[in-house]
């Protein structure tokens, strides 16, 4: 498996539109060119590198990254239309934009702790060749670092530079990817945690082709093993101690990039399920439309409880759209939400996109779940929204927690 060569974009259609939006026509283009082979991709698992050079031919992977180092810069609103068109079309796509994107926006920010000389070489990678990036973290003993714990994954000095031995899992775009950041510690007396930059194509690094999952099945999801990978010393980009980690320590320059990333991950992702609730309710509404059984002699959508029904998925998409939009112009306009009120907006969206796709089966039954119709697909690929981090275990702990330390003590 190696990392899909992809080209500097060529001239050709502005990706923006004259107010600097993504320029609407060009991601509806890209939406049903996507569609066309997202059930090809969901039934054979394979990385979707043609939907990766479209995005390249339009200056899509870079729009994120920085503008000093030639990226496009582009604000969350941007990035959450481009997401949101994307996951209409092939939603195992949008993942691995929107976590390339993700490490963008972090190389972007003016208080990154890398080194200036790797934020430009991983940037310049992405405008000018496409290169996708991704954040290894999870592990099989560790599970998520989000709820707590030291890395397997070590890393060691080794002369003048770094050696690293581990294995992680849920690699989402590993096939694709040119970079990877991975979640590592060091054999120091005192451990340091953070995060080390590497190439993913140096000697050692081996992917085990191990997703076979229930949806986002092109996400490439794999697991992949460190044995001896040799990095430069100045590739341990981001190492602090353990606990400097944690979401209220460090400054409050720490404080406040973290709250801006998870800020971003959140609308992100909450914009690609949204966009697969939407995908299932534009097809349910064509397939009532269309569906006129003889007994009753006119279309389902005729009949009043199907219209309350669809009346409720749209109260729900509504809301998804209300909240996603102001969380965006929030973030754009410096007002960046706390950690519980990103997680809130993840919890209330994934919810409601699942909630949505639901409704869509009640009401058609066998025709939604048969293979042949797009529903079914839409429906395992919403599910995936429950998986990532924050969970809604920690969404809603957090949440109770400030609620009643506004009024009392918790212990």
């Amino acid at each position: 498996m190696s990392a899909i060569p992809l080209r500097r974009p060529a001239a050709g259609p502005n990706s923006r539109d004259s107010s600097g939006l993504p320029d609407a026509a060009l991601l509806a283009s890209l939406t049903a060119r996507f569609a066309s082979t997202a059930a090809d991709h969901d039934r054979s698992g394979a990385f979707p590198a043609q939907n990766f050079e479209a995005l390249q031919s339009h200056g899509l992977i870079g729009l994120v990254a920085p503008s000093a180092f030639g990226g496009g810069g582009a604000t969350l609103a941007s990035a959450r239309q481009v997401i949101a068109a994307v996951a209409r079309g092939e939603p195992a796509t949008a993942l691995i934009l929107t976590m390339t994107y993700l490490q963008h926006h972090g190389l972007a920010r003016g208080d990154s702790r890398w080194p200036p000389h790797l934020r430009e070489r991983v940037v310049r990678d992405a405008v000018e060749h496409g290169a996708l990036i991704n954040a290894l973290r999870v592990e099989p003993a560790l599970g998520s670092p989000a709820r707590g714990g030291l890395p397997a994954t070590v890393a060691r000095r080794d002369g003048t530079g770094w050696r690293i031995d581990g294995h992680k899992l849920y690699t989402t775009g590993i096939e694709g990817l040119g970079w990877l950041a991975v979640w590592a510690r060091t054999d120091e007396p005192a451990p340091r945690t953070g995060v080390f930059l590497v190439p993913r194509h140096a000697e050692g690094v081996r992917v085990i082709a191990s997703w076979d999952h229930l949806g986002l099945r092109a996400s490439g999801s794999h697991e992949v093993v460190f044995e001896n990978v040799a990095i430069p010393l100045d590739h341990a980009v981001d190492l602090r101690a353990p606990a400097d980690w944690a979401p209220d320590a460090g400054s409050q320059t720490d404080i406040d990039a973290q709250a801006s990333q998870q800020a971003w991950m959140v609308v992100l992702l909450g914009s690609l399920y949204d966009a697969v609730a939407r995908s299932a309710r534009d097809w349910l509404v064509g397939f009532l439309n269309q569906r006129a059984p003889g007994s009753l002699g006119a279309p389902l959508s005729s009949l009043p409880r199907v219209q309350e029904t669809v009346g409720e998925i749209e109260a729900l998409l509504r809301t998804n759209r209300v909240l996603l939009d102001a969380a965006s112009e929030a973030v754009d306009g410096g007002r960046t939400p706390s950690a519980v009120d990103s997680g809130l907006l993840k919890h209330t969206v994934t919810g409601n996109a699942v909630r949505a796709v639901e409704l869509a089966l009640q009401l058609t039954g066998n025709h939604g779940l048969a293979r042949q119709n797009p529903l079914e697909r839409h429906y395992r690929d919403v599910l995936c929204s429950r998986i990532h981090t924050p969970q809604n275990d920690a969404i809603l702990v957090g949440a109770g927690k400030r609620a009643l330390l506004s009024t009392g003590a918790v212990a």
